[in-house]
């Protein structure tokens, strides 16, 4: 076991240099726009947002080298693509090659998403899977800390402290790219391209004590049901794929990225310095890493299901709130208050689940497909949401922005109440093979499942 969790957090270190590629553009946020005097739009489309369309390619491509060379491979690939992005964004002279590096950067984000949580899903024990691929996540709000704080400590060192505080991702970049060399490539992926001896000695390392032929026959059992040139868009995989698609959407209409990215701007609609905002940004990145920590401890007891409860109720309260405060123009600490609230429910809920949960809906030979469609919806919003942030500040007001926030979270709980099945203690072979059968009671089937182990 000792071995799986290092693999797993080598593996998950790819979601710190997304959480740090993320959120470490917010620091260099106002200073470019005054750099570059550029327009609202443009700053918010092509500055700000080129390493988020860089993030949407990512995932829509990224599960083709995830399905192709493999879950291993492509994390080296991403580890290459986010050291080239932070030196030649550090390095730019102009809005244009600035945005093309951050494009770059972006491509690993995006693949990152697809190939992390795969390749952990694949190598974890169904006890233990929700924790595991939840250190991916933890990574990433571990990542979102150390770029709020980086950009605290940098932003005094002179004119050119935003290329300290974009470039400074180049060295753990690096660093995980050695990393990923040390980790063995997942018997499950393997076994999808026939390389059956490989695939048991890497289940024989996985767990020494267990016959790696009883995991071999569960796979080859789901794969007999595969059809040649099947994909996830066919009827069989109707109900997967919604899944996928209805929890992406409600985690980017929760507000959270267009929230991170402009942090410090709304502290200061709200009132705040500029001091004060950057300092409350830090707030931010520890009550997230706090409140994921929690949730990743949790998940594998509460479930998926019970994780998403508290967090869509946490969402509806603290969104309402900060619309109010808006509003009403409640000066001080109000909107932190309320916004660490927020980052809460988000940690707990969404924040900790989705990843692992679109990382075990979908059967082994079409994770990388699965996980690319669920992850390009997710970007595709993300990379709109924020683009979008600056431009209805001034048009509608920060108060009508979360308050629609808000009333998409009250559709977020009727989703996870009615639709969204509960998916832990379940090998990730038995789960595909309850999603995809297309009864009416297969919900309440995984469900009852579930309950029954945990007993």
């Amino acid at each position: 076991m000792r071995k799986i969790w290092i693999w797993s957090i080598t593996a998950a270190l790819a979601g710190f240099l997304f959480g740090f590629d993320t959120v470490v553009i917010s620091g260099a946020d106002k200073k470019l726009q005054a750099l570059w005097q550029s327009s609202d739009m443009f700053h918010g489309t092509v500055v700000m947002a080129m390493a988020l369309w860089g993030t949407v390619v990512g995932a829509i491509l990224g599960g083709i080298p995830t399905n192709k060379i493999g879950r291993k491979k492509t994390l080296l690939w991403i580890g290459i693509l986010y050291t080239v992005s932070a030196l030649g964004s550090a390095f730019a002279n102009d809005p244009i090659t600035f945005a093309i590096f951050r494009f770059v950067g972006g491509l690993g984000v995006g693949a990152s998403t697809i190939a992390a949580p795969a390749y952990i899903s694949e190598i974890a024990p169904a006890k233990d899977r929700g924790k595991l691929v939840g250190l991916y996540q933890f990574n990433i709000v571990f990542g979102i800390l150390v770029a709020f704080l980086s950009n605290y400590l940098l932003s005094g060192i002179g004119e050119n402290a935003w290329r300290w505080m974009i470039g400074v991702e180049a060295i753990p970049a690096f660093i995980y790219t050695l990393f990923v060399l040390t980790v063995p490539k997942s018997p499950r992926w393997l076994l999808t391209k026939m390389r059956t001896d490989e695939a048991k000695k890497v289940l024989r390392l996985i767990n020494p004590d267990q016959d790696p032929e009883a995991l071999m026959l569960e796979i080859k059992t789901e794969s007999e049901n595969i059809v040649s040139g099947e994909n996830i868009f066919i009827k069989k995989y109707r109900f997967p794929l919604m899944l996928a698609f209805l929890i992406a959407m409600f985690n980017q209409f929760s507000g959270i990225n267009a929230f991170l990215y402009y942090a410090p701007r709304i502290f200061e609609e709200a009132g705040l310095g500029e001091s004060t905002a950057l300092l409350s940004s830090i707030g931010i990145g520890v009550t997230n890493m706090l409140f994921t920590l929690l949730g990743v401890f949790l998940i594998d007891r509460l479930g998926r299901k019970q994780l998403m409860y508290i967090g869509s109720v946490g969402y509806i309260i603290s969104l309402s709130l900060v619309a109010c405060a808006f509003f009403l123009n409640w000066e001080g600490m109000a909107v932190p208050i309320f916004l660490f609230l927020f980052i809460a429910a988000h940690a707990i809920g969404q924040g900790t689940v989705i990843w692992v949960f679109i990382s075990e809906i979908f059967p082994n030979h079409l994770r990388g497909s699965g996980q690319s469609f669920g992850s390009s919806v997710h970007w595709i919003l993300a990379a709109i949401i924020p683009s979008l942030v600056p431009v209805l500040f001034t048009s509608i007001g920060a108060g009508t922005v979360f308050a629609i926030f808000a009333f998409m979270m009250i559709l977020q709980l009727l989703f996870v109440a009615f639709i969204m099945p509960e998916t832990k203690g379940i090998s990730l072979e038995e789960l595909s093979n309850k999603l995809i059968k297309g009864r009416k009671n297969r919900t309440d089937d995984i469900i009852g499942h579930a309950e029954q182990k945990a007993n």
